[in-house]
Order: C-alpha cells, then structure tokens, then sequence
C-alpha cells in the first residue's frame, strides 16, 4: 500500500522495524525541503512575511494535532522532541508538585522505559510508590486486574495504549472511567498507539498523553503532549528562556506566556512541525481506520507462517496489533537480526526499553518484528524463506 510514497523501498529492502522508527514518504520529505528552501525563518519571531508563514503553519499543524486526537482546543497540544521529552514534562512539571509522600502510581511490567524511569526517579525524589499492575495469561492488562491493584493511595494510572514488545492494546476507556470514579489521573504513552489506531482523547477521557512524531511517519525529534487544559495550566515550564516568557523585570520579575506557549521555551523544531503536519496529512489521506485493517490483516498472515516452524518461539502470537516478538530456539535475538539484515531484512533485537520484561518473559531479548501498511505478504514470504535456512545462520554471521 503506498510503496512507491517510500525511496528507501526501491533499494529491496524489507523494513520490518516501525516500531522504532518509521519510513518517511516522500510528501513529509518534499514538506521539509519546500521549508528550508522557500520560507526557512524563525517562528514567532519576526515581522516580515516568510516569519509570518512559519507562524502559520506551526499553528496550523497543532490544530491538526488538536483534530487528529481530538481534543477540545489546540491550547491543549504541546509540541516536544518525542514521547520521551513529553512524560518527561508529565512526571516532572505536573505531578512532582501533584503527588506527595506514599501516594501510588500504577504502571506494568511491560511499559517502555519513558514510562517507568520517570517514575522511579519520582519515587526516589518524593516517596511516591510506583506499583504494578498484574498482567494476565496472556501478558496483557484487564480491567478486573486494574481493579485489583487500585487503592485508597493510587492517583496515577499511567499506561501505554498499545506496548512496544508484547503489542496489546490496553482499554483506555474503560480504565479510564474506573479511574475518575475514584479520583485517578490517568496518564497514557501512546508512542505505539497514534500510527495504528484511531485515538479520542475526549471519548477516552485520557488526562494527559504522549506520542513521536517520528512513529507515524514524521521525522525524528517531534513528539506531542496533550493535557486537559485545567491540568495542562498547571504544569510548571522545563525549559525557561526565548518565547515562553510575556516580559521580565532587571529586578527578577518574571510573567510568562499563557499555555502552550510557556511550555515551548526557545526556537522550537520548526522542519519537525512542518514534518509532523505532513504526516499527519498523510495518514488521513490513506485513512488510520484502513492503516488498522491492513496491518492487522497482515499480521495474522505472519502468525500464521511462523506458527508452520517448529524452530520458532512466538511470545505474543495472540495480540492484535502490529507487533510481534519471538526468537529461533537456541538462537541469540541479536544473532538472528545479523542474520536477516544479511538478506536485507531489518528487524528489531533486544529488550527493546523494556529492560524488566524479562519478569514476564523470563527472558531477556527477542526479535521483533513491527509491521506498517507498506509491508507486504510477499516480503513475509521472504523473510519466512530465509528463517527456513537457519540453520545455516552460523556460517552467515561467524
């Protein structure tokens, strides 16, 4: 779907890593170039006209944004360098003031390590404690475990929409109503979520969430954090300087700007907005409701292939998203992706920033592959063709 949108494509390679980072069609590439060559200047900056169209589309691409997820105003999108900038900005400027001594935060075990560090890092600061929601059979969250690990001391549930290793969407909705019927924020990472599957932060009463440009499709370095606008206000600047203040005093008076923009201190990643509101364009062009069709479709296909080789340890064979983790017995991850990049084939091997997975797994790396809508049967077909010559797969990398 799309193929020809992608240059790398044509260079037969098979690109099975979306996970950590997708392919850039040619309409984002062709938006970052028209930038730096016909009205490359500051935003916010200037008086002259090429400023004044900066200004533009940075404003219009976080209403995109504020469309995309919909929220109730753009005043509620915040533009970062990535998922990691944003829970960053979440934990730090929001909840450090927010939560007190022996107060809990819910995560799991198979949170990305943007969603768990933070927090450790909180609860050593404070006292916090960060505990973890019990994981089912089938390593995923349900709603009677989330029930189960709730307490009179819980006030954040912060969880991934879809996760990184495991791919199973979490149900957002309904934790979080169970959650603002006890007073729980509820904080979500949807780095894996935004490129898949269709995201309603009002019908899913998320308070604050994350995500990267760069997974859907945008260039590296942008990211997003949305917030409630009442929690958003709130939350303290991480950066202080250019732009975000109204006016400052030689006596040490400070006024800063109303939100977002007191939260966007210095020249921020302009190529990566404009990157970003292509992307976004490009993903409405082909429609996220068809994107999630397509990749579930082909994910299906490739459990299926896998499950016919009995060399094969499939960890999360029933999910349904675009990831899928396994490993060749008796095969080190890393070794297999050495492997396979041999016939042009890039997967993804390690702990992939979810370095305490290994309680679940009971083990520590796995190859993954992550699937997006330029994928196709016939590169499965490939891949699962030269995972049949495995065996070979010493004299390939030694």
């Amino acid at each position: 779907m799309n193929r020809d949108d992608f240059e790398i494509l044509k260079n037969n390679l098979i690109y099975f890593d979306n996970g950590a980072t997708t392919l850039k069609p040619k309409q984002v590439r062709d938006a970052i170039i028209e930038y730096y060559n016909k009205y490359s200047a500051n935003a916010h900056r200037g008086d002259y006209k090429i400023s004044a169209k900066v200004d533009e589309i940075y404003e219009a691409t976080r209403r995109d944004v504020c469309e995309f997820i919909n929220a109730k105003e753009p005043s509620e999108i915040v533009f970062t360098s990535g998922t990691t900038n944003s829970m960053n900005m979440i934990v730090f400027g929001f909840f450090r003031d927010y939560l007190k001594k022996d107060d809990e935060v819910l995560i799991t075990l198979s949170e990305h390590a943007s969603n768990i560090v933070p927090w450790f890092i909180l609860q050593k600061e404070i006292g916090i404690k960060v505990k973890y929601i019990e994981l089912n059979d089938k390593h995923e969250v349900s709603l009677d475990n989330v029930k189960k690990a709730i307490t009179d001391k819980t006030k954040v549930i912060s969880l991934a929409l879809i996760t990184n290793v495991i791919g199973d969407e979490r149900p957002i909705k309904d934790i979080a109503k169970l959650a603002h019927e006890k007073n729980i924020l509820m904080v979500v990472d949807a780095a894996q979520g935004a490129p898949h599957v269709k995201i309603d932060v009002q019908d899913m009463d998320i308070d604050f969430m994350a995500f990267s440009g760069h997974k859907m499709y945008g260039p590296t370095g942008i990211g997003v954090l949305y917030g409630k606008f009442d929690l958003l206000d709130k939350m303290k600047p991480q950066n202080y300087g250019g732009g975000m203040n109204a006016m400052f005093l030689k006596d040490g008076y400070v006024e800063l700007r109303e939100i977002p923009t007191r939260l966007e201190g210095g020249t921020p990643n302009i190529e990566g907005v404009i990157g970003l509101k292509a992307a976004i364009k490009y993903i409405e062009n082909i429609g996220i409701e068809r994107i999630n069709k397509y990749e579930k479709n082909l994910r299906k296909y490739l459990i299926s292939e896998l499950e016919k080789l009995d060399f094969i340890e499939l960890y999360n064979k029933d999910n349904d998203s675009n990831i899928v983790a396994f490993n060749i017995k008796g095969v080190f991850a890393q070794d297999t992706a050495i492997y396979l990049d041999k016939y042009n084939i890039c997967v993804r091997a390690g702990n992939h920033c979810a370095k305490i997975l290994d309680n679940v797994f009971n083990i520590s790396n796995t190859v993954r592959i992550s699937l997006s809508f330029y994928n196709t049967k016939e590169e499965i077909d490939l891949l699962i063709n030269v995972l049949k010559n495995s065996e070979n797969i010493w004299k390939e990398i030694l």
